[in-house]
């Protein structure tokens, strides 16, 4: 189902994502998917996250559909021309997918191919046009389709950053290309998340947003996040339960459960980001309230 659709039909949407393998071997991308199910309405599959050459997202997600749960395929503009982009949104729909979440993509030079050359032939924006138009029968050349695919478009939010004005305007290019539902950054300073929705709101936007919640593992890692990944914000209290924690799984899901149900009433859902902790989601969502009936 449509995540545009299915927002409409559920109280609280819940997404999570998947890794898909640096080779064939799918059996630790479908035990990671096995927490997953009946545990999310659908799991985005990244596509060369961290510029890292991986099995591609769209087979993965035809392969998680025949699994039993509803695939997000991100698609990136940094590794494909509009031709080849194009020809796996047709394909991508021919299999049954039915959401697209569009990402520019990590920089080439932090993944395992940095001598690789860059494509971006599209940015976000374009590409968000482009599964548009097709979903109304043409290509980019404006060359009729012989069946046009159905998507809903998904695209990336950063509201915790400190330049908000700046996320702002972006967020207003994305709905005006096209975007149909957010998927955000983790959030772990409620008070600025809240705020970057108010504003949202106040701007007449109304596109569905799902919170980001990233499983922390451990205090160095949220340190790590706070220096290195643009948008993160982490308040010293938060790490510091991590340093003092005696059973960090434990911990974590405290923490998740906890952001969750302060962000509840304000959004329509959360993306749960689990990096490799996915056998914790069950619980989660359990004690959250957010297990999808």
């Amino acid at each position: 189902m449509e995540i545009s659709e299915l927002v409409s039909k559920t109280p609280c949407v819940v997404t999570s994502e998947l890794g898909p393998p640096k080779g064939t071997n799918m059996e630790p991308f479908f035990k990671a998917a096995a927490h997953l199910k009946d545990n999310v309405h659908a799991a985005n599959v990244t596509d060369g996250q961290a510029g890292m050459m991986k099995l591609g997202s769209l087979a993965a997600c035809h392969l998680l559909k025949d699994f039993g749960i509803e695939p997000v395929m991100q698609m990136t503009c940094r590794d494909r021309n509009r031709i080849a982009i194009q020809s796996d949104l047709l394909s991508a729909s021919a299999l049954g997918i039915r959401n697209v979440l569009v990402l520019t993509g990590d920089p080439i030079h932090i993944g395992d191919h940095p001598d690789a050359k860059p494509v971006f032939d599209l940015d976000a924006a374009a590409l968000m046009a482009a599964i548009r138009g097709m979903g109304a029968g043409t290509d980019i050349r404006g060359n009729k389709l012989d069946g046009a695919p159905r998507f809903s478009i998904g695209a990336a939010m950063n509201p915790c950053v400190d330049d908000v004005e700046t996320e702002l305007s972006k967020t207003r290019k994305k709905l005006e290309s096209g975007a149909q539902f957010f998927q955000t950054q983790g959030v772990f300073d409620p008070a600025r998340f809240l705020k970057f929705v108010s504003l949202y709101r106040d701007a007449g936007f109304k596109a569905p947003i799902l919170a980001g919640i990233i499983l922390v593992k451990s205090a160095k890692m949220a340190n790590f996040m706070n220096e290195k990944i643009p948008g993160i914000v982490i308040p010293k209290p938060l790490i510091e339960r991590f340093e003092k924690a005696s059973d960090p799984k434990a911990e974590c899901v405290k923490l998740a459960v906890e952001l969750i149900r302060e962000l509840k009433p304000h959004v329509q859902g959360f993306h749960l980001m689990a990096i490799g902790w996915e056998d914790l989601l069950p619980a989660i969502v359990a004690e959250a309230g957010i297990k999808p009936s």
